[in-house]
């Protein structure tokens, strides 16, 4: 039986704690991050929680004293031991506001979740069979504040996500409000062309993903020249390899895109180089 933590108290999962005047159900009104745990330890436990802290602000949210990421950090710890997840683990650590109306909600401090699931074996490694990749046209991410933490309002993404199910595609690509390459239901989106590699600006509406930040920082320590910049639907069809960058899987390499095919002699270079030092 596996549980989980609300509130600094563990129950057996299963277990109701929401009410029907709960922000976080009526309105979305909340965020999340999901980590990665190895062998006891967070991976990049520092920069999840600097973006926690970020989103929170944003969402102001009024952040007592005692609520900290180390309270949080030792929390999930003691959660995935109890758990016995402790080899390898997801993590999501939802914030929610709680009870309230739209304009009257009863706190502004953060109530917390935090759960736990194993990760099958291999999780993080190169995968062999590039993935399948379709773009959702239905819903358009906007390129605002919001835009960058992970919040609760996901409806484009699981959209999208029913959307790749029933195509039998392995993820979708969102477009943003202009049109142009965002990022994926679960995942950031590089391209490379010519040696170079490319990647939505922020300013394009993408999520400040974890692993794009260390990818992006860690091809430049490397020499690999790197370009942040808008890209759009002919810039990605045109490419010559395109990868995925996640807090779960690090990196993951592209086969198809609709009825395009990538290779994946550069991808598996900067995988074999890079993610020894990233996973």
């Amino acid at each position: 039986m596996n549980y989980f933590n609300y509130n600094g108290k563990l129950y057996q999962e299963g277990f109701s704690i929401i009410h029907a005047d709960n922000r976080g159900l009526r309105y979305g009104d909340g965020l999340f991050e999901t980590m990665k745990m190895q062998n006891g330890k967070i991976q990049f436990e520092d920069e999840h929680f600097s973006r926690l802290w970020k989103g929170m602000k944003i969402l102001e949210f009024d952040i007592p004293k005692l609520f900290t990421a180390e309270q949080l950090q030792h929390e999930i710890k003691s959660l995935v031991k109890k758990n016995q997840h402790e080899p390898a683990a997801r993590i999501r650590l939802t914030v929610i506001r709680g009870d309230g109306g739209l304009y009257d909600a009863v706190s502004h401090v953060p109530a917390y979740i935090i759960q736990s699931w194993p990760l099958t074996a291999g999780s993080g490694e190169w995968n062999t069979n590039g993935l399948v990749l379709g773009i959702y046209e239905a819903t358009k991410k906007s390129c605002d504040i919001l835009s960058h933490i992970k919040h609760n309002n996901y409806l484009p993404n699981v959209l999208a996500a029913l959307t790749a199910k029933k195509q039998k595609w392995n993820d979708a690509i969102l477009l943003n409000t202009y049109g142009r390459i965002c990022e994926t239901t679960i995942a950031n989106i590089f391209a490379i062309k010519d040696g170079v590699v490319y990647t939505p600006s922020l300013n394009e509406g993408c999520v400040a993903g974890i692993m794009r930040r260390i990818m992006i920082r860690n091809l430049e320590q490397s020499d690999w020249p790197v370009i942040e910049q808008s890209l759009n639907r002919d810039d990605l069809l045109a490419a010559d390899e395109v990868f995925l960058t996640n807090s779960m899987h690090a990196m993951r390499w592209v086969q198809n895109i609709g009825e395009v095919t990538y290779g994946n002699d550069l991808t598996r270079e900067i995988c074999a180089s890079l993610l020894p030092t990233i996973s």
